[in-house]
């Protein structure tokens, strides 16, 4: 099937590492140019030079905090003066603060706000202006499985990934006119540095081993076994493409039957 995404221009947040590599490396392999953006210059040229190499296609670095306003918009200017425009934002972030409901600090919810909600209105925002002027374009929100289902020590990410769910519903019919999908991508026992990182504080509590910990995982899905990155990226990549064009507004869980919630 072809996407359609050739020649089409993106940025993919959190792009050296898990979830947000996965998705550059799709998204590369359909044709598109692509931004890719994280904390680790190292880590980002790596992905990089893997990601040009294996694909052929174009990718630029800009190695910043996305927690900064300044981040974000020296990115989009960055891109949008490299490739002449910008269709397709994939909005990735760093995980908020492992941390449970009744003892969370007043960093750690400060941490999480900024890095789990507030990051993404500020990428949509700052982008929105150049998805118009290109007739239309895709927004996809990398969120988590806790928008439907607490898990131990990720009540900030519940907390405040559910806002993003929200606010990405209202974005999604203030645009739509103008051709431009929102929609969010939740994955659930994917495995990621940041799952390991859950999984390992999990193991602790628990005084079992990480690859116990993860049998675990493994086991409390449908499909019983963890999912891998490109899973995710295979839906990111559906979701920017010329195939979706009636689908906005969504919450989709990549889960391997996780949850069990019927809504």
């Amino acid at each position: 099937m072809d996407l359609g995404l050739k020649n089409k221009v993106a940025i993919i947040g959190g792009a050296s590492k898990g979830l947000g590599r996965a998705s550059a490396q799709v998204l590369a392999e359909e044709g598109a140019k692509i931004t890719i953006c994280s904390r680790t210059s190292a880590d980002l040229e790596q992905a990089a030079t893997e990601i040009r190499e294996s694909t052929g296609s174009e990718v630029m670095t800009y190695a910043a905090d996305l927690d900064k306003l300044d981040s974000i918009t020296g990115m989009i200017k960055a891109t949008v003066d490299h490739f002449g425009g910008l269709d397709i934002l994939v909005n990735n972030s760093g995980g908020p603060p492992l941390a449970r409901s009744a003892d969370a600090t007043e960093e750690q919810w400060e941490t999480a706000v900024q890095r789990s909600l507030i990051f993404f209105g500020r990428m949509c925002r700052e982008s929105i202006p150049h998805l118009k002027s290109r007739g239309g374009g895709r927004i996809i929100n990398i969120l988590a499985s806790t928008v439907y289902n607490p898990i131990p020590n990720l009540a900030l990410s519940g907390a405040t990934r559910m806002g993003v769910v929200a606010y990405a519903k209202s974005l999604a019919d203030e645009i739509g006119r103008d051709k431009i999908l929102v929609n969010n991508v939740c994955p659930g026992s994917i495995l990621s540095d940041r799952m390991l990182s859950n999984v390992t504080s999990r193991a602790n509590e628990l005084g079992i081993s990480i690859e116990d910990a993860l049998a675990l995982r493994a086991e409390d899905t449908a499909l019983g076994r963890v999912g891998e990155p490109v899973e995710l990226a295979n839906l990111v990549a559906f979701l920017a493409s010329n195939k979706s064009t009636y689908i906005t507004g969504t919450t989709i869980l990549v889960d391997g039957g996780l949850v069990r919630s019927v809504m």
